[in-house]
Parts: structure tokens; C-alpha cells; sequence
């Protein structure tokens, strides 16, 4: 939907309500935080998520080797298919997951690519002696680009990898086993932002990049890549079909074929099948889903796993379909191989299946029970009301019950990014492209998909409830177009709305809170370049702006809390800011960088609005609008920035480290 410019300084300070003044009657202020109120009771509930999470998945002979997902340390597990049992681990230390694994053609080696938070220098490349697999898993080399999302190994045994680093067009990169050294090869997309796709042969690579987790601001789509590596060039050999969607997600040789798959976004993903001897020779289908990953094949059919299962293509007749099973539902897939006419999947709900390709039955192997090392989780999401807790997580929502310390992880596919409890019943905003999802504890054995929204607005960020216009809103952010947008769900009658770019084309919506019928919306913009902070009063029915404010930070918004006449804001490093609503004047600001680093969340609570950061839980004056830290040090284990809800008890729930905690404040105000 159109909307209007942000208004510049001049404008401001020209425009009613007087923002300019209120700005400079009310400089950036530093505001020591102070100790806690005496009154404050902190109670440990436990972990707040104990799972084995997993985000890869390998067939080596009969064992299925699988890389743990945002679990410290990062580690390997061996399940052997015949036996159905965990036979080995390896623990690795480096990075919070293992996305990519490849093993050498004589299956000796397995090679293993971590995922970090920040480059430590340390090597992100190890290698496990499958012979001795009571040995540990080495470290063999460190790429520059910060994450290895893939590797692959030649048949020479030289091991390629890709992967990405934010600010930086990932590299092809090489690592040679007989001289232990790792090599660039070049960018050949200087455009891209990750790079998720390898293959090689004994002459080729092929490299597969798009953008999406930074799409917009003019980043590339999906490029298919074929490096010579006599020659060292390398040549774009993307079909014109797939130049469209954001990124390649997969990539195989299978005999004399190149299969490859995207992930899509405004368009369904794309299935391709290359002739390697003739690259321009190939067939191209569109599926039904927005991602084509983990490839296999049984000689005759090409298996793939998509957002909603498996599905099956058959080169020789063109027929594309979803694969029948009398399984349960498989959720995001990390691992899919076949062997002996039955497919190995690896899902991310914590269990191997074993399909018969020909029969349709599937046997399940929960992977705790089979001997699988069970730990704390980094957290997403949280939400509270006065019967149980609930902590999101990968592919599962925790479930604590206030009243008997019972603790059940409940199946969700993807994340849940944050959630609000009304009535009971639990809403979540479901990453990536899930929509929002529900739970009621009284009447569901499990959460369910509750509305769908467009599949780009794929990563939602805030969950709110406006009491007056009974609607859940919802602050999104698309991956792979940039922006976001804001959606609406009605709990009563199911009605739901989606407004696409509400703040404008590249701010995403990062904070939502909602006063007297109108949604606030905090804009953020990932990228190095336009506007960022920009304040948006939305009507969430009419859906139209009412009015804007530029914010005076060089950082979007974080969070955003509501209290009386006044909201209340953080931006990203931060800064804090006050706005008397009626009046549209920003009345306060003050720089909190001592106890807010980064990434934030705001709640009210018992008429005082509270923030969270990955350090410190902290409160604000209702007057005076001074900080005063609750609880110092309480460094949650949180994936992707800190969260707080409050039980409508005036009780708060966050995590102190991996262990959700219980803070009862009552200051003296």
C-alpha cells in the first residue's frame, strides 16, 4: 500500500505535537542503572527447553550421523539403522550448530561445518574418523566466511564449502586433505548475500547462492555457478526459470544428472534437472511449496523434502507428487537419503523414520529414547499466563505447568518466534512462513496451524493483543523481499489481514504494542542503507496510518511497551525513548547501553513497564521515566534476542541463562 514520506527534521519541527522541541528539551541522557528493589523474588523453574535439536542429517554406510542444532557445545551423534541406537557422539566446541556434513567417497571421513553467532577465529571445519569413532572429531581449517551452510566432497577427496558472513558476498572455498590447507577460490556472486548450495565432480563445483536471509536493497536472487577447476573460472549457468526466486538451496550430482532446488518466495520453489554433459540441456518444475532441499534418489525417482513433507519427481514420465506414508507428520527435514528401497529422514522433531518406498509404511525412532545426549536449548519466544509457561524453541514449544513443575515439549514446525497466551489458549507468530499457530491445553494434543499469511513475510517478530479491537497483531519481516509487514488475526471470528511494508519498503516491523485501539509499530532496517527507527500509529481495522515520528537513533527499533498516555520504546544499542501518545511529542530519551547493549523486549507490569536485554532484566519510573535494574547478569540463552511476558499476575518470565525464571517485583515507587 502507498504510504507517506517520513518526515525530515525541518518537517518536524514545523509539524504538530512539536517533536523537535520535545527532542531538544530532552537530550540523549546517560541513566546509571541502579540496584535491585529488595522486593524482588526471583524462582528458578528449571531449563527452560531440554531437547536434541538437530539442523543436519547424513547416511554413511548404515549409520546416520546428524549435527546438533543451537546446543552447547555443538556436537555429533551416530545412529545406526539396523540396531536403531545412538553409538557414538563427538562433541565439537566451536559455533552453536552443524548444518553441513559430507563424507569422503571411501567413507572414512566425515566432514563437519559449524554455524557461529560471531567470528572467533577459531577453525569451523572438522573432520571424524569414522574408524575410530571413539576418537574425537578434529579441527581441520577455518573459512573466512564466518558460517559453512554446505559441503561436499569430490571424488579426489578434496572437500569444497560454502556458506556466508553478514556484509560480505560469500566464497567457494577448498579444503585439500594432503596439505591440511584451506583456499578461496572466489566470489562469483558479488551480490549475494549466502551461499547454501555445493556439489562437485572430478572436473567441476558447482555453487549455489541467493539472498534468503537478507533479501532487498538490491540483492542477487538465486545463481547457479560452475567452477572448472582446471581453470579456475567460473561460469553462470543458473536456468532462466529459477533467476526469479531468492536463493539455491540444493544441489546433487546423481550419475550423469545435476539436480538442483531453490527456495521460493512471491513464487513456488523450482525442482530442476540438469544434463551434466550439457548444462544447457535440462527440465525445470515448479512444486507446490516454497523450498526444495535434501535430495535423494533411487535411481529412478528423485526425492525431495519441501515445507509441507516429501515428494517424489520421476525424470522418465514428469510426474511430480508429495510421497505417501503412514507416518507421522515428518516436520522440517534435515537429513533424506535412500538406501535399499527405504528413505532415511531426519526430522527436526528429534526422530529418524524409515520409509519403504514401495509399501508407504514408516517406522519411527525417537532419537532421546534411542540414546541421544538431551540438553538445554537456546530459547526464542516466551509466554505466560497464570496455569503454564510456554518456551519456543526449534521445532518445539516447552510447555511448563505452574501448578505441578511438569515439563512437555510440544511438536511445532520451524520456531516460534514469540507468542501471547489469551484465555488460556496460546498463539504463536511460527518462523519461517508458518504463520500464526494455537494451542489449547484443554482440547489439543498438539499445536496446529491456525492462519496462514504470504510465505515471504516469513519471519515474525513480535506477538501483541489490542484488547479493544480484540485482534492479535502480529510485526513480521521478509527474508527475502525486505521490509515486513503487520498482520492482524482475530481470535473470535478468524478473520486476519496482512498490511505489506506499513513503515515503508525497507524498514521491517521489528516492535508492536498497542494503546486505546491503535497498533505502534517499530520500524528496524537490516541493511547498511536508508531510513531506520521510524514510529508508526497504525490502525489495525481501517488499515491505514494515522501519523509517524523519525526516530533520533542511528538504530531501529528494538522494542516497544505501552503505559498510560505514554509509549515507550527501545531502539537497537540502547537507545530509550518516551512518547506522550495524545500529544504525538517524544518527551524523554536517555541512553541504557550499560544494561542494553543489543537486542531487546519491553512488557508492563503492575503500571511499570519492564525491558530485557541479553544482560540485565531492568524496569523504568512511571514518572520519571529512570532505569533501575530488577536482576543483574541474568544473560539469557536466547537464539535470536531476549524476550519477557508477563502471567497477567504481574509476575515476569524470561531466562537466566538456560533456565526460565519466575521474577516477582514489587518496587517502591
Amino acid at each position: 500500500m502507498p504510504q507517506p514520506p517520513s518526515m525530515d527534521r525541518r518537517q518536524l519541527l514545523r509539524a504538530g505535537g512539536a517533536f523537535g522541541i520535545a527532542a531538544a528539551a530532552a537530550p540523549l541522557l546517560a541513566a546509571p542503572a541502579r540496584a535491585a528493589s529488595a522486593t524482588t523474588t526471583v524462582t528458578d523453574l528449571g531449563p527452560a527447553i531440554e531437547q536434541f535439536a538437530l539442523m543436519s542429517g547424513l547416511l554413511v554406510g548404515d549409520t546416520v550421523y546428524i549435527g546438533s542444532r543451537n546446543l552447547t557445545p555443538t556436537r555429533l551423534i551416530a545412529f545406526h539403522l539396523p540396531t536403531r541406537t545412538v553409538v557414538a557422539r563427538t562433541d565439537l566446541g566451536t559455533g552453536h550448530s552443524v548444518q553441513a556434513l559430507a563424507a569422503d567417497p571411501t567413507g572414512r571421513y566425515l566432514y563437519a561445518g559449524v554455524l557461529t553467532k560471531a567470528d572467533e577465529g577459531l577453525p569451523n571445519l572438522f573432520r571424524w574418523d569414522l574408524t575410530a569413532p571413539d576418537g574425537p572429531a578434529v579441527p581441520v581449517g577455518r573459512t573466512e566466511d564466518r558460517d559453512i551452510r554446505e559441503l561436499a566432497v569430490a571424488p579426489d577427496g578434496t572437500v569444497y564449502a560454502v556458506g556466508g558472513v553478514p556484509g560480505k558476498a560469500p566464497a567457494l572455498w577448498m579444503y585439500d586433505p594432503d596439505t591440511g590447507r584451506v583456499t578461496e577460490l572466489g566470489v562469483p556472486d558479488p551480490n549475494a548475500t549466502l551461499a547454501r548450495a555445493v556439489a562437485a565432480t572430478d572436473t567441476t563445483v558447482f555453487f549455489g547462492a541467493g539472498s534468503v536471509l537478507a533479501g532487498g536493497d538490491g540483492t542477487s536472487k538465486a545463481s547457479l555457478y560452475a567452477y572448472d577447476r582446471a581453470a579456475r573460472t567460473f561460469t553462470d549457468v543458473t536456468p532462466a526459470e529459477m533467476k526469479r526466486d531468492p536463493g539455491l538451496r540444493e544441489i546433487a550430482v546423481f550419475g550423469d544428472r545435476l539436480v538442483v532446488g531453490t527456495s521460493g518466495s512471491t513464487e513456488r520453489a523450482k525442482l530442476a534437472v540438469m544434463d551434466l554433459a550439457d548444462l544447457s540441456s535440462y527440465t525445470v518444475r515448479t512444486t507446490a511449496g516454497t523450498v526444495v532441499k535434501n535430495l535423494a534418489t533411487d535411481g529412478d525417482r528423485i526425492y525431495f523434502a519441501g515445507e509441507g513433507g516429501l515428494h517424489s519427481f520421476t525424470p522418465s514420465t514428469g510426474a511430480l507428487a508429495p510421497l505417501a506414508h503412514d507416518g507421522p507428520d515428518l516436520g522440517e527435514i534435515w537429513g533424506l537419503d535412500h538406501t535399499g528401497g527405504t528413505l532415511a529422514v531426519v526430522s527436526g522433531y528429534g526422530f529418524v523414520g524409515e520409509i519403504d518406498t514401495a509399501s508407504g509404511t514408516c517406522a519411527v525412532t525417537d532419537l532421546a529414547a534411542a540414546g541421544a545426549p538431551l540438553s538445554p536449548q537456546t530459547a526464542m519466544g516466551i509466554a505466560a499466563d497464570g496455569c503454564h509457561v510456554y518456551v519456543g524453541g526449534n521445532n518445539v514449544v516447552a510447555r511448563h505447568d505452574l501448578r505441578t513443575g511438569a515439563v512437555v515439549n510440544l511438536r511445532a514446525p520451524g520456531e516460534a518466534k514469540d507468542a501471547e497466551v489469551l484465555d488460556g489458549v496460546l498463539y504463536t507468530g511460527q518462523y519461517s512462513g508458518q504463520g500464526m499457530w494455537t494451542y489449547d491445553p484443554s482440547a489439543d494434543e498438539q499445536p496446529h496451524q491456525l492462519a496462514k499469511f504470504p510465505s515471504e513475510q516469513n519471519r515474525p517478530l513480535d506477538v501483541c493483543f489490542d484488547p479493544v479491537n480484540r485482534l492479535l497483531l502480529v510485526g513480521a519481516q521478509s527474508d527475502t523481499e525486505g521490509g515486513g509487514s503487520l498482520w492482524t488475526y482475530a481470535p473470535g471470528s478468524g478473520a486476519k489481514a496482512v498490511y505489506v511494508n506499513p513503515v515503508d519498503a525497507v524498514q521491517l516491523v521489528r516492535a508492536v504494542a498497542a494503546r486505546e485501539g491503535v497498533a505502534y509499530l517499530g520500524g528496524d532496517n537490516p541493511t547498511t542503507r536508508g531510513p531506520r527507527g521510524t514510529l508508526v500509529a497504525f490502525d489495525p481495522v481501517a488499515g491505514r496510518e494515522s501519523w509517524r515520528l523519525d526516530l533520533p537513533f542511528s538504530t531501529g527499533v528494538a522494542a516497544l511497551a505501552v503505559h498510560g498516555r505514554h509509549l515507550y520504546g527501545l531502539a537497537r544499542r540502547g537507545g530509550f525513548f518516551v512518547v506522550d501518545v495524545p500529544t504525538r511529542r517524544l518527551v524523554h530519551t536517555a541512553d541504557v547501553r550499560a544494561i542494553c547493549p543489543g537486542f531487546a523486549a519491553m512488557t508492563t507490569s503492575r503500571g511499570v513497564v519492564y525491558g530485557v536485554s541479553d544482560t540485565t532484566l531492568f524496569r523504568f519510573h512511571p514518572k520519571t521515566f529512570a532505569v533501575s535494574t530488577v536482576v543483574p547478569d541474568i544473560d539469557g540463552a536466547w537464539y535470536s534476542g531476549p524476550h519477557v511476558n508477563t502471567d497477567g499476575l504481574g509476575r515476569l518470565y524470561t531466562l537466566r541463562g538456560h533456565r526460565l525464571v519466575r521474577v516477582d517485583d514489587r518496587p517502591a515507587l
